[in-house]
């Protein structure tokens, strides 16, 4: 199918590694000319590099932190200007270390995690979308894509549930305000995700548990088990990736202000 996107201009926030990384191939393997942007230099750089090899598009890295208002609208204002427009924006920047340590009872929570992890996912995503509102308003053709995560449909986990519902309302906001001008919004709820940190996870588990990283795996996703899914196996990132690729698309314009989980079929609740 063609999803009608060759010649748009991305950016994507967190496209360094992981699934950030993974939405930037997809809508590079779309033709898109992409923007990849993270704090870590590095990382930025590889990524854009090995994107541009496999796709032949356009791809830049630029370096941003989110928490920083003039370095988001600085970012914005030149992908707009290396690309030639700004059509496509994916809010994908999370903490340093995948999620802080804002867990446990109330009593014990880290009030400064939790405050640093919901001013990285929610607010630094209503700067970006702040920013590049201008711009999609200007091309009159618009996308913004939230990356969420299924924290925000459980109790107990006091950072990432609130972040996360968070950011479901400022995707219908944003829908609402933006319809009119021919630009979409929606959140995407990854579930458990294959990434460059997953090795080290289960490695951790394995030897926690004295048995191999493999069967942690098997263990975490089978049927019953309380982290397990529907279709019994972990999520690749390239399949949050395409996804967000349609979502992005001219196929996918009367669908916006909705949630797509990616998660395999987690939990057992009747969502509607």
């Amino acid at each position: 199918m063609d999803l009608g996107i060759a010649g748009r201009k991305a950016l994507v926030a967190g496209g360094g590694r992981g699934i950030g990384k993974a939405i930037a191939r997809a809508l590079a393997g779309e033709g898109c000319d992409v923007v990849v942007a993270a704090r870590t230099r590095s990382q930025v750089e590889g990524s854009a590099r090995e994107i541009a090899e496999q796709t032949g598009v356009k791809v830049v890295p630029m370096v941003m932190d989110v928490l920083s208002t003039e370095q988001v609208n600085r970012t914005v204002a030149a992908a707009a200007e290396r690309l030639g427009g700004l059509h496509i924006l994916v809010n994908s920047a999370s903490h340093p270390g995948g999620a802080a340590d804002a867990v446990g009872y109330i009593e014990t929570v880290n009030e400064e995690s939790l405050l640093s992890d919901f001013d990285i996912k929610y607010v630094g995503a209503l700067r970006l979308s702040r920013a590049a509102i201008p711009h999609l308003k200007s091309a009159g053709w618009g996308r913004i894509i939230n990356i969420s995560g299924g924290n925000a449909r459980n109790a107990g986990n006091l950072s990432g549930g609130a972040r996360n519902i968070a950011l479901v309302h400022l995707t219908k906001t944003l829908s609402i305000d933006l319809g009119p001008h021919g630009t979409t919004v929606n959140c995407i709820h990854p579930g458990a995700t294959r990434t460059e940190r997953t090795p080290g996870m289960l490695a951790e588990k394995s030897r926690e548990l004295g048995i191999s990283p493999e069967e942690v795996e098997r263990r975490q996703f089978a049927r019953g088990a309380e982290t397990g899914n529907a279709v019994g196996r972990m999520i690749e990132a390239d399949e949050v990736g395409y996804l967000a690729a349609f979502l992005a698309s001219d196929r996918a314009a009367a669908i916006t202000g909705e949630v797509v989980s990616a998660g395999g079929g987690v939990g057992r609740a009747v969502c509607y």
